[in-house]
């Protein structure tokens, strides 16, 4: 089960980064696809951009999942276009940390979860491996629930049955990495793809105040501050667009690149890599923007505030817009969703458990163990409180995302602004001072979320 031996030990090529970290050496994570897509050094722009891109849309992946569309549901339905703003803001953050993820990688050759182990002692290392793995089991959770709802929705397979035939979706993530890793990038890309023509035609479909959408993108409501109702939703947009365990991923996933191990070579894979984050990040935006307006156009206009559940936001899709087969994208769309996460899923649980405890399982039995984990609360809360249940579980789940999130952040932010450990490529000023801003303030909301709840409102 444990094969720590027979992995490959890379040495850091600059031998000044090495004074800032504990051990002189990098063992990176997922051995079995470091260094395994060639760069071609003498392309043109275009052709040296397709070759880095993948990364970028893998994570992005994560910030269109189940949880989101829950958490996009809520907060369309009860409050209208008010709540863009905030999807807004969580997206730019979300490309600023990936951002810093991808220069953590490239520059040191650690993911964030191994800098971590190399940087603090080992109680705060198992500390922030123990949150990393409630974040991932919290995405599980919403990857399970949503695509049980799908499989409801499309083939009227019970909710029960679907929340345990989603375990069996490691077959297909292990079939995949033995064909190679661009094949599950292709797919991942693919299912994307159908996410964002379902939601734009039900854009279409609904016919949205344009007007509205633009006042929601760029007028933020000192409601959110004030609503202690509004406040949750929108820290569970936040906890379900800036995803933990993204940043370990996302710092992992750029070193499948063989580049050229120099300042010049990490500085080219630096810039493709965040073109690459952010294309597929804004293509996040839209899709969660899409979910939004929809449901807002479609159930805030027509005195429908409390559309939460994803369920009842199926059944009223088609009676409300007038056009048949609108429900069916919507599911459809919410399967893509759902099978498009737990590939990145499996790939982040990875990263985590082999960066903080230097730990290497099999991928089938360390996917198991994840399943294992996000399986049976939702079969307990499915069997007891049935589609209800599993609603509030989605949003929730988003919350304890967004409470997480600090213990990645954090660590991030300050590796990647230490000259020692990064050498000419730590972050400027100006950027520093933005990504400590960013971290202190989600830190700063998820404490008045707690402040909230500890008050009862």
């Amino acid at each position: 089960m444990l094969s720590p031996p027979e992995l490959p030990v890379i040495s850091s090529p600059e031998a000044s980064l090495d004074k800032g970290w504990r051990h002189a050496v990098a063992r990176p994570s997922l051995p079995e696809i470091y260094r395994s897509l060639p760069i071609p050094q003498s392309a043109g722009f275009l052709r040296k951009l397709l070759a880095f891109a993948g990364p970028g849309y893998l994570v992005a992946v994560g910030y269109m999942d189940p949880g989101n569309w829950a958490t996009d549901l809520a907060g369309g339905s009860k409050y209208n276009y008010s709540l863009l703003s905030v999807i807004m803001m969580s997206n730019l953050m979300a490309i600023l940390l990936q951002t810093l993820a991808i220069k953590l990688g490239v520059v040191t050759g650690r993911d964030l979860a191994a800098a971590c182990r190399d940087h603090f002692s080992r109680p705060v290392s198992f500390v922030f491996w123990i949150g990393a793995e409630i974040a991932i089991a919290a995405c599980d959770l919403a990857e399970v629930i949503g695509s049980a709802i799908a499989l409801n929705l499309l083939f009227h397979i019970p909710l029960l049955w679907g929340v345990c035939l989603t375990s069996l979706d490691v077959l297909l993530i292990l079939f995949l990495q033995q064909k190679g890793f661009r094949l599950v990038e292709a797919l991942v890309i693919s299912l994307i793809g159908v996410i964002g023509v379902c939601f734009g035609l039900e854009i279409l479909f609904s016919k949205p105040s344009w007007l509205g959408i633009a006042h929601g993108f760029f007028v933020p409501s000192a409601q959110i501050i004030r609503d202690p109702g509004m406040l949750y939703i929108a820290i569970g947009i936040l906890g379900a667009t800036v995803m933990p365990h993204n940043l370990y991923l996302h710092s992992a996933l750029v070193q499948t690149r063989n580049f050229e191990r120099t300042p010049a070579g990490k500085r080219e894979a630096i810039r493709f890599g965040t073109i690459d984050s952010t294309i597929a990040l804004t293509f996040a935006l839209l899709v969660n923007a899409a979910i939004l307006i929809v449901s807002a156009a479609t159930f805030y206009s027509h005195g429908y505030n409390d559309v939460a559940e994803i369920n009842d936001a199926h059944k009223l899709l088609t009676p409300l817009l007038g056009v048949t087969g609108a429900s069916t994208m919507f599911a459809l769309a919410l399967l893509a969703s759902g099978q498009n996460s737990t590939l990145t899923g499996t790939l982040a649980g990875q990263v985590v458990m082999e960066g903080f405890l230097n730990i290497r399982l099999r991928p089938w039995l360390r996917r198991l163990i994840t399943r294992v984990v996000a399986i049976v609360p939702a079969v307990i809360v499915t069997a007891f409180w049935g589609t209800g249940g599993t609603a509030k579980l989605l949003v929730f789940s988003q919350v304890i995302l967004s409470m997480q999130l600090s213990f990645a952040v954090f660590p991030l932010v300050m590796f990647t602004s230490d000259r020692q450990k990064m050498g000419e490529f730590t972050n400027a000023s100006w950027l520093k001072l933005l990504a400590w801003f960013t971290a202190i303030l989600i830190a700063i909301l998820n404490i008045w979320l707690l402040a909230l709840a500890f008050r009862g409102a």
